[in-house]
């Protein structure tokens, strides 16, 4: 089975759509041709030179990494700083590079379900949920193609509401239209009004899959003209940001310290002590200091995350356990993930784990 770039970014983006990035974002295809072919794809937490010259002796042809190697607009590439460095070897080598960042952080099954996965969490559910990532779409039909017309637009997504398919919304009535000319109807004469039982059917749907469900249910749909509106609202949607669950049993939070230390392979863990015992952990991977206060309010013992600067260790007031473990240590995981979407899809494809570690921060312990 030939693998093209274009191939891996849209099982990537299937997983982790593009438009649920944060607006600071660049996730997505950095460099590269989608029409190229990929033999081998290297996975990385960084995109940095010693990842580019290891994909490099691999023989790999992308490199698909969680941060992405730019974040703003280059203004010239002389290879005057280790981002330049890295994107002219890419270009000079073929080797495409593809980002995958805040839309893998704010999906379900994403960053942090690996942690809480890794650290055996139960009943995990999203800290801080988005709201406006839904809309509502609503079409008019002749009574005897509902049927029809139903099964193409949730095929594609429509009406999928937590552990719900089909949803929907349907109320009859009577449309009237009348056909000019250089018309085709499917139903009706030329000139002449016509009067067709209808219904009125309504769906949500994710902002993503809007577009490919309006072309299904125009495909399926009998009218030459359909009429469709299209609704933005504010429901929100399992995604979002942070996750919260519960350990198996509660413990001591010197044991649960040591825990998350050799669970999430850390080096040092930076805490705030408390005196309760730990059951309800909630988390973020990277920065998540803006959740500290949404995890006390959900009943949180314990909040991991990283980043914290100082005076934000006091916010949980002593009594919530803030554990830093470093933002290279809270993803680390993240190629596992990228390996279970790509092997999923393409069974045969080759996929490495970088054997580079590009964690910058290191760790003076003697």
């Amino acid at each position: 089975m030939r693998v093209t770039v274009g191939d891996i970014s849209n099982a990537l983006e299937e997983f982790a759509p593009l438009n649920y990035q944060e607006a600071y974002d660049n996730s997505g295809l950095l460099v590269g041709d989608r029409h190229q072919e990929v033999k081998s794809c290297l996975l990385s937490i960084d995109c940095t030179i010693e990842v580019v010259e290891e994909a490099i002796a691999k023989k790999c042809q992308m490199i698909v990494s969680h941060h992405p190697i730019v974040f703003s607009g280059l203004k010239s590439l002389t290879g005057k700083n280790h981002i330049e460095q890295a994107v002219i070897a890419a270009i000079k080598n073929k080797i495409s590079l593809y980002a995958c960042h805040t839309n893998l952080d704010n999906i379900r099954y994403g960053v942090n379900d690996k942690i809480a996965e890794k650290l055996g969490l139960t009943n995990a559910r999203i800290l801080l949920k988005k709201s406006a990532t839904l809309s509502k779409i609503i079409t008019y039909l002749p009574e005897l193609n509902l049927a029809e017309i139903q099964a193409a637009i949730h095929q594609e997504g429509a009406g999928q509401l937590g552990n719900y398919d089909f949803c929907s919304f349907r109320v009859g009535g009577v449309g009237t239209f009348r056909a000019l000319d250089g018309a085709n109807p499917s139903m009706g004469q030329i000139g002449k009004i016509h009067e067709e039982s209808e219904v009125k059917l309504e769906v949500l749907c994710q902002n993503k899959d809007v577009n490919k469900v309006l072309k299904s249910m125009i495909q399926a749909h009998p009218y030459e003209e359909v009429a469709y509106d299209i609704i933005a609202v504010q429901n929100q949607w399992e995604m979002g940001s942070g996750l919260i669950g519960e350990l198996a049993e509660e413990m001591d939070p010197n044991d649960f310290l040591e825990y998350l230390k050799k669970t999430m392979q850390c080096e040092v863990v930076k805490y705030v002590p408390i005196s309760k015992n730990i059951k309800k952990i909630a988390l973020c991977g990277g920065a998540g200091s803006f959740l500290v206060k949404k995890a006390m309010a959900a009943g949180a013992d314990a909040f991991i995350t990283s980043d914290m600067k100082y005076h934000e260790f006091f916010s949980a007031e002593k009594s919530m356990m803030i554990c830093d473990i470093g933002h290279y240590e809270s993803e680390k995981y993240t190629t596992e993930i990228f390996a279970k979407v790509l092997s999923d899809k393409f069974p045969n494809f080759a996929t490495l784990f970088s054997e580079t570690n590009t964690n910058p921060i290191k760790y003076y312990t003697k």
